[in-house]
């Protein structure tokens, strides 16, 4: 099995895709706009990548945080607030901002669910810092350690009842990013002390089947290399001072943060200690370089990802998909009337 999660160019698989992904065996798959066109459509793209593996249980997966982070979109899916809407909550009562954060995410997930997809990149758990750049922006929980795990653990759940495993990201933090990854390299020059807070969501949370890094250089840490390519924050500070042992995906390995060709990069991260590459932009000659040069999922990946299988659905029984958007909706409204 090749250690990567890859794009598909369209809304329907090539007949290349189709052979490649069949002789590549790939972890799974991610989505986004462009593959996502109508209900119909997308069941059907989902169905046909299970059936080239012959296996219901696939990470097929998606960023589908709410506000402006989204791939399927209304009015064919239903709008998502961002993770603000829920944290101005938290500031007034925050229980019910658990109870919001939570119905939220399992309406998400019953959405994905009921379009074959098992894996949502959600929660982002970094905590933004004055003058951060707005990359996270109002994509966070909170700017406390505790309210980000409270909300993060709440959407973990809400997932879960619906049978989609989250992915709790950018481990190990991307809230003090002074530039857009996709973009360009951040460095962040913190000292290790100042850094411990921002560990603080993760750590709540370490015991999640899943988590993503960022592509942030941590100078406290290794000022040689940014997250992504770092055995030392990889084993020292994910592994080690967080403590999470689940399946470690990378962030989009095309982003601009990172140097060198996609397959370059990429085996630069399993060496670090990164179970998984991931792949976005569907392009075959980077992907088919990944599977020449990449090797395959290392023991311990494998024992990794049978977690993240084994997470996946069935649904648990709950509300009417209508009665949990009111109950979601009537819980953010407090917010709004008290400004």
């Amino acid at each position: 099995m090749t250690p990567a999660i890859f794009g598909i160019a369209g809304t329907t698989l090539s007949e290349a895709e189709r052979g490649f992904f069949a002789e590549a065996d790939p972890v799974g798959y991610i989505l986004f706009g462009r593959n996502c066109e109508s209900k119909d459509q997308l069941r059907a793209l989902t169905d046909d990548l299970r059936a080239i593996h012959g296996r219901d249980r696939l990470v097929i997966s998606i960023d589908q945080e709410g506000g402006r982070v989204r791939r399927m979109k209304p009015p064919v899916w239903l709008e998502h607030p961002p993770g603000a809407a829920y944290a101005a909550l938290y500031g007034i009562a925050p229980i019910s901002a658990i109870e919001a954060a939570r119905a939220g995410a399992e309406l998400l997930g019953r959405e994905l669910a009921e379009m074959g997809i098992g894996v949502d990149c959600h929660p982002p758990l970094d905590l933004p810092q004055p003058g951060a750049h707005d990359v996270i922006g109002d994509r966070a929980l909170g700017t406390s350690p505790m309210q980000v795990a409270a909300l993060g653990r709440a959407i973990l759940d809400g997932l879960a009842a619906a049978g989609v495993v989250g992915c709790i990201k950018h481990m190990p933090g991307h809230g003090r990013s002074t530039a857009d990854t996709h973009k360009e390299m951040p460095t962040v020059t913190a000292t290790a002390q100042d850094l411990e807070s921002d560990l603080e969501p993760f750590r709540t949370l370490r015991n999640a089947p899943l988590g993503m890094t960022g592509h942030l250089l941590f100078t406290a840490w290794d000022p040689a290399r940014p997250a992504t390519h770092s055995p030392t924050v990889i084993r020292e500070i994910i592994r080690g001072a967080i403590g999470f042992d689940g399946l470690l995906l990378t962030d989009d390995i095309d982003m601009e943060a990172l140097t060198g060709s996609v397959p370059e990069r990429s085996e630069l991260a399993l060496a670090a200690g990164c179970d998984v590459v991931l792949n976005c932009w569907a392009r075959m000659d980077d992907m088919t370089g990944i599977a020449e040069r990449c090797g395959t999922l290392s023991g311990a990946g494998q024992a990794r990802l049978a977690r993240v299988h084994d997470a996946m659905g069935p649904p648990a029984e709950g509300p009417p998909f209508d009665a949990l958007l009111a109950k979601r909706d009537a819980l953010l409204a407090i917010a709004r009337e008290r400004t």
